[in-house]
């Protein structure tokens, strides 16, 4: 079995990706930012605020944070027809 890889190698290894996807949501955001009128009370995009505000802690579970943050709450009737 190998061993797990270093911080230092994993960074150079995911660097460029991530460096590429926080351009494209940089880009995203200007894009609402200079799109007319406003979303701020949007729920879709207080959502987004809450995981930008979650991905700048140091909490090594982030991607489970935010999973749960765009998820809906559990519910025990789902498959019941309406």
């Amino acid at each position: 079995m190998s061993a797990a890889p270093s911080a230092s190698e994993t960074l150079d290894r995911e660097f460029l990706t991530l460096r590429a996807r926080l351009i494209d949501l940089a880009a995203g955001l200007d894009r609402l930012d200079r799109a007319e009128g406003s979303v701020a009370d949007d729920p879709r995009r207080q959502k987004i605020q809450q995981s930008l505000e979650r991905l700048a802690s140091p909490d090594a579970n982030r991607a489970e944070t935010l999973q749960m943050l765009f998820s809906l709450p559990y519910d025990a009737q789902w498959r019941e027809p309406e």
